[in-house]
């Protein structure tokens, strides 16, 4: 496995309408590194986002999709989805305000 740093983790954020609907109790949905745990997701919001405080995190795996073109069968790559839910004394991370 690499060795991951904190700024490595945190691939981009998840813009969805259940993603948004979740932000009003200060959960927030990341794409993860693959090889990412859930204490380094934790360590990577708290260090890139000051002044927030990280109660837990879900991870998910998602699988590629099968995709075809003619006769060649495919698949896209696989991706790793974390749900960050924040303590109620955290601040807000900034990137998701306005949307």
């Amino acid at each position: 496995m690499a060795d991951l740093k904190y700024y490595d983790i945190i691939l981009k954020p998840v813009i969805t309408e259940k993603s948004m609907s979740g932000m009003a109790d200060k959960r927030y949905t990341f794409l993860v590194h693959p090889d990412a745990t859930k204490t380094q997701v934790k360590e990577a919001v708290e260090k890139m986002f000051e002044g927030t405080k990280v109660e837990r995190v879900n991870t998910m795996n998602l699988d590629g999709k099968k995709k075809r073109r003619g006769m060649t069968v495919g698949r896209t790559a696989k991706r790793k989805k974390a749900i960050v839910q924040l303590t109620a004394e955290s601040k807000e991370i900034e990137i998701f305000t306005g949307l």
